[in-house]
């Protein structure tokens, strides 16, 4: 069993990431603060007078911008607009539909990302996500959903796809 360094939540041996919040587990033979637990690139900090404290900082929004999902092995922030649905999945060789939201560049085949893995539905009163049938499962903080069944999100909840984490920002408008 894993101990989270940020939230204390317990895990199977062998998960990279807390699957509460997000947190990475791996941990550094002698380290004794939460700081040297995470590498450097997900102790997020997108503000400078911020301090590098919180490994769920949120993002500055851009004023255009409802929805952004942040990538929590990259910090990469991947922002939703200009439609209401986004397929999320990766590319792969001669695939006829591809998905909205391309997560190739961060892994996706090594964490179990599905082609087409799962559905975000941006509607003015609700975001919901949908698993599309992905054979490795869709989790919203840690909790397995079933598939081809519409999931409310809300702000700050962890989605993983497999093994592959992301965190969404709503910003409401």
């Amino acid at each position: 069993m894993a101990v989270c360094p940020a939230c204390r939540h317990v895990e199977k041996e062998g998960e990279l990431f807390c699957t509460h919040c997000g947190a990475y587990l791996a941990s550094v033979e002698g380290s004794s603060s939460e700081a040297d637990l995470q590498p450097d690139h997900l102790n997020f900090n997108f503000d400078a007078e911020q301090p590098k404290s919180d490994a769920q900082v949120k993002p500055k929004f851009d004023p255009s911008i409802r929805v952004t999902l942040q990538v929590l092995s990259t910090g990469d922030q991947l922002p939703l607009k200009g439609k209401s649905e986004f397929t999320l999945g990766r590319i792969s060789g001669t695939q006829p539909i591809l998905p909205d939201i391309d997560l190739t560049p961060y892994q996706a085949y090594e964490t179990g990302v599905s082609r087409l893995h799962a559905l975000l539905l941006l509607d003015l009163d609700k975001i919901t996500i949908t698993d599309l049938g992905s054979a490795n499962g869709t989790r919203i903080n840690g909790d397995r959903v079933t598939a081809h069944a519409p999931y409310p999100l809300q702000d700050g909840d962890i989605i993983s796809l497999g093994n592959f984490k992301a965190c969404i920002y709503i910003r409401d408008l």
